[in-house]
């Protein structure tokens, strides 16, 4: 399922290489939107995982974007002890000034980002 939201670039992190083949960017939007005529700011944390973590090499702070993303829980256990966690996955970054997306990879036809799975398989048959 992907998500659309609106907001100003408030802060973005570097790039993080956790594991030998998996890399992470995190970015904060600052969104803001009137409740019952009284205006509320939210700053919420975004990342953008693999060749995604480009998206923000041109973008700074007080850009205003369009954040396209997905929403992702996971379960962990350790020691007996579970917790859950939410990420908010990034796979479109777009100037919500200009008609045009900066730095946007190229999508392929009929493929959504945010139903990606890692497991492909390219044989015909």
């Amino acid at each position: 399922m992907k998500f659309e939201l609106t907001g100003v670039l408030y802060e973005k992190y570097d790039s993080i290489q956790r594991t030998a083949t998996f890399k992470v960017r995190e970015f904060i939007l600052e969104h803001t939107e009137d409740v019952n005529g009284k205006s509320i700011t939210n700053y919420i944390k975004f990342q953008c995982t693999q060749d995604r973590v480009a998206l923000l090499d041109s973008l700074n702070p007080g850009d205003k974007l369009r954040v396209t993303f997905s929403i992702r829980g996971s379960k962990w256990e350790k020691n007996g002890q579970v917790s859950y966690f939410n990420n908010l996955d990034a796979w479109r970054i777009e100037s919500a000034s200009e008609a045009e997306p900066k730095n946007q990879p190229e999508d392929l036809p009929g493929k959504d980002p945010a139903t990606e799975t890692n497991d492909h398989d390219d044989l015909p048959f």
